[in-house]
């Protein structure tokens, strides 16, 4: 008998249509392409804004996190259509690559390739987002580099909202800034943005656990690495959430909201029903268009 999880309206079926709309769509080239540093995961792609902006207007930048359970197999290129549709809504777009974790499977012999790299996730988030204010004025000279607002997806999204934090960083991180980065705000889709919360529900197979090396570590690199730990962050914040996401569950997303609460801080939740994890990042779905308003809002 077939497996009751694949029958035609389960979940599971849904999820799997979902993902395979959202990958369906052919990579979007970027109008060049820059490196942050020497490896080849240290690179940025540029898109420049169509269509919305007139002649002479500056356009906001839009920084793409891509997703992927921060593992190898998932770089930029499925989230391109995502920033392409943006860059036709106007935006400036800069997406960014960063080394995930090595090829090959965990120590469990699962078979499942292993999530991030630490300390090399995070240094290249950080270099990267350091490099950005050049590299955009090089790159995209109709961007005004003053209207910055981060996305970012699933494990992107994680990386998003902690790209916001790191001046709350403790003070012996390497990553750790003066002040606040200067963003007009942030805009994660259904963020992996609580660890404990994360790793209760072992989302993406635990992978927030093996981004932070896993056992004790886990515990002990928290504080640099979970955004729910790094607040408030005074940065306008907005999670995109699907009701129906069973692969980063919408109670991740609300723990982050009210961790947030309990710091002062209010941080919005737009949850948007019978949506699940990847309509947010598929240009053919609504809740695509949704997203581009979220950052709209932040940006314009």
């Amino acid at each position: 008998m077939p497996d009751a999880a694949a029958e035609p309206g389960t979940a599971a079926a849904r999820n799997a249509a979902e993902e395979k709309s959202a990958f369906s769509h052919p990579a979007v080239e970027p109008d060049s392409t820059a490196g942050y540093g020497d490896h080849p995961d240290q690179v940025i792609d540029f898109y420049a804004p169509r269509g919305v902006t007139g002649p002479g207007e500056a356009a906001p930048v839009v920084v793409v996190l891509h997703g992927g359970s921060w593992r190898a197999p998932y770089d930029r290129r499925h989230i391109s259509p995502f920033a392409g549709f943006l860059a036709g809504r106007g935006f400036a777009v800069a997406s960014v690559e960063y080394r995930r974790g090595a090829e090959g499977t965990g120590a469990d012999g699962s078979g499942e390739p292993v999530a991030g790299r630490w300390p090399d996730t995070f240094d290249d988030v950080a270099a990267a987002l350091d490099a950005l204010p050049e590299l955009v004025r090089r790159h995209l000279p109709r961007a005004d580099a003053r209207r910055t607002v981060l996305t970012g997806h699933s494990a992107g999204g994680h990386l998003a909202l902690w790209a916001a934090a790191r001046h709350l960083l403790p003070a012996d991180a390497p990553w750790r800034t003066d002040r606040p980065a200067p963003l007009r705000g942030v805009v994660a889709l259904a963020p992996i943005a609580d660890f404990e919360v994360a790793d209760k529900l072992d989302v993406c197979g635990g992978a927030a656990r093996q981004l932070l090396g896993g056992g004790e570590l886990f515990a002990e690199r928290r504080p640099y690495a979970d955004p729910a730990l790094l607040l408030p962050t005074g940065i306008a914040t907005t999670l995109v959430q699907g009701r129906a996401d069973v692969d980063v569950p919408q109670a991740v997303a609300e723990a982050y909201a009210d961790a947030a609460a309990k710091a002062g801080e209010v941080v919005g939740v737009t949850l948007l029903e019978d949506v699940g994890h990847y309509p947010l990042i598929d240009p053919a779905a609504d809740a695509c268009a949704v997203v581009a308003e979220e950052i709209a809002q932040l940006a314009w």
